[in-house]
This record gives structure tokens, C-alpha cells and sequence, in this order.
């Protein structure tokens, strides 16, 4: 039985909203203009998987007259992002936020830029999309995304371990995302390539120091620990055990310092231009 979409929380997520937004900036500082337009017309953009919005507002700083759609399937991230972000834009743009799965989201109309923001490593098959979601941009327009690259650090690794270990693995199995849950650089290369896109792909490990008591689970417990906080949610006593197992595993492998836990966080970003 596939393992249920894990249930999300805002507040958790926010927590470390500086560090998981570098990523993001750093995407968007690489981000070719977008196509030549008329003086009244204004980009469109789409942000796939875009949570409580705290970086979608980005997208309208950098184009002030832009409308923005946001795409998520997560009822509560969703909340957030209307409550906090939606409306008119200072520069004269938009920025609205709408129900959709990036497994089949398909635009319905040309798009001059369409992002993704870890979020395509939670899809299975990701870039089988790739062809549609180009397709869906306009001439010049731009794919761009970033996907964890680290699902061979302890921090999943571990998780997945214990997942399998026989006191889990009756409940647990087939809920963690393993390491081929997002390609390798060159494969995304050539993917973007063979579309017909001039691409630009990298990867950057980023050196994150944490603040405060069990930082890395902390930070996991917004992301890559919710499956796990999910499929154990009727079972409090069983979900706190878990934790707790992993919170040793945790400190054994990420030592705090004496100026907070560095936890390494590996990245792979891709800029995809469609030819104009």
C-alpha cells in the first residue's frame, strides 16, 4: 500500500526559514531575464510546490509587476500562504496561491518562468514533466529548480535505517524516500538538453550552522521527517519512541559545537532556458 502524502506544518517548516531560503536566492541570482514584452504586458510566473510562501515573495521583488501563481497540495501550507502573502504586489503584480499536485499539474497557459523549490525530490518521476512543463513556457521563458542532494548524509540515512529496523518496519515500510528519489546533476543535464533548453546545472554543498538543542532533528522534523510523523499520528506513544531513537542517532553523528551543529546540505540546481 503507497504510504499516505505526509501532513504538513507551517510552523515547524518556518523555523529555519533563513537557511532553506539561501538555496533559493541563489537560484534566482542565476535566472536570465525573462522574454521582451510590451510596456503593459507582465511576466507570468508559477512557483510548484510553494509551501507557506515566504519565498515566493522573492519572485516579486525580483519582477514587481509579475503575476505569480503558487502550487501546492498541502491544505495547511496553503492556509499559511493566503493568510500571510496573497494579494497585490507593490510593483503592480499579483500574488495568488492555488490547489494543484506537481504530478500532473499541467500550464494552462504560457508561463515566462516556471520554479520549483525543493520540492521535485517528493515526486516520483519527476522529470517525465519536463517536456510538458517546457512546452508550457513561452519562447525564452525559463525552467528552473533545486532538489536536495543529500540523501546519502546520516540524516537520512539514519532515518531510513531505523524505518527498517524489525521493531519499525511493519509500519514504516515503503515510507521514506530513498537515494534515487532525485537524479544526478549530468542526468538533469542532459534531460533539459535533449528538450531543446540551453541549461545550466550545478550543486553546492551548503554548511548550515544550526541553533539550538537537537538542531538536525529540529530542521528534519519540517521536512524530511514528516512521513514518519505522519504514518505514526495515531500512534503517539509509537512516534515519540521513534523520535527518540533517532535523536540519539542524531547527536552521535552531528556533535554540537561550541557556536551551534554544522549539518552539511548538498544541492542540485537547474536553470533551463527554452529557445526564443
Amino acid at each position: 500500500m503507497p504510504a499516505a502524502a505526509p501532513t504538513w506544518d507551517p510552523g515547524q517548516y518556518l523555523r529555519h526559514a533563513d537557511h532553506r531560503a539561501r538555496p533559493f536566492t541563489d537560484l534566482l541570482a542565476r535566472v536570465p531575464d525573462l522574454p521582451a514584452r510590451s510596456a503593459a504586458g507582465r511576466p507570468r510566473i508559477a512557483d510548484l510546490g510553494c509551501g507557506p510562501g515566504n519565498v515566493t515573495t522573492l519572485l516579486a521583488t525580483r519582477w514587481p509587476t509579475a503575476l505569480i501563481t503558487g502550487y501546492d497540495n498541502s491544505p495547511e501550507m496553503l492556509d499559511k500562504a493566503h493568510v500571510d502573502h496573497e494579494g497585490p504586489t507593490p510593483g503592480g503584480g499579483r500574488l495568488g496561491f492555488e490547489h494543484a499536485d506537481v504530478r500532473t499539474w499541467t500550464p494552462d497557459e504560457p508561463y515566462d518562468l516556471i520554479i520549483s523549490n525543493a520540492t521535485l525530490q517528493w515526486v516520483p518521476g519527476h522529470a517525465e514533466r519536463f517536456p510538458d512543463w517546457v512546452a508550457g513556457l513561452k519562447p525564452g521563458g525559463t525552467l528552473i529548480f533545486q532538489v536536495p542532494g543529500n540523501f546519502d548524509a546520516p540524516s537520512h540515512r539514519l532515518m531510513r535505517e531505523l524505518a527498517g529496523a524489525p521493531r519499525w518496519r511493519g509500519r514504516l515500510a515503503g515510507t521514506l524516500r530513498h537515494a534515487d528519489a532525485v537524479h544526478a546533476p549530468g542526468a538533469y543535464l542532459e534531460r533539459l538538453t535533449s528538450l531543446g533548453c540551453a541549461a545550466d546545472v550545478w550543486e553546492t554543498t551548503y554548511i548550515h550552522l544550526l541553533q539550538g538543542e537537537d538542531a538536525v532533528l529540529d530542521w528534519v522534523k519540517g521536512t524530511g521527517l514528516r512521513p514518519v510523523l505522519t504514518a505514526l499520528a495515531d500512534e503517539p506513544e509509537q512516534r515519540e519512541a521513534f523520535v527518540a531513537e533517532y535523536r540519539a542517532a542524531l547527536r552521535e553523528a552531528y556533535p554540537a559545537g561550541p557556536h551551534g551543529t554544522p549539518f552539511p546540505f548538498r544541492r542540485v540546481f537547474a536553470v533551463a532556458r527554452k529557445e526564443g
